[in-house]
């Protein structure tokens, strides 16, 4: 699954995972509220095979295929630089 990879501007450590069909403005609001300006990071291809840095790949394209997004959270013990 082709998928693009946004990070958020307003909050550090939290990075968006979209379906690469599907348009960022027609996530839900409080999502984008959440998130504020966001910055595209990378496209990225998802597959089973493929391993994460922060998150299990079969989470992730379980959620992207149910609601077209995965919504990536900073551990509970992230300090940001």
């Amino acid at each position: 699954m082709q998928c693009v990879v946004y990070k958020s501007l307003k909050k550090q450590g939290y990075y968006l995972y979209l379906d690469a069909q599907k348009d960022p403005e027609t996530l839900p609001e409080k999502l984008l509220e959440l998130l504020g300006a966001m910055e595209k990071v990378m496209d990225l291809e998802l597959a089973p095979e493929r391993k994460l840095a922060q998150a299990d790949v079969s989470v992730v394209l379980a959620q992207v295929h149910a609601q077209g997004f995965y919504l990536q959270m900073p551990p509970r013990d992230y300090q940001p630089d």
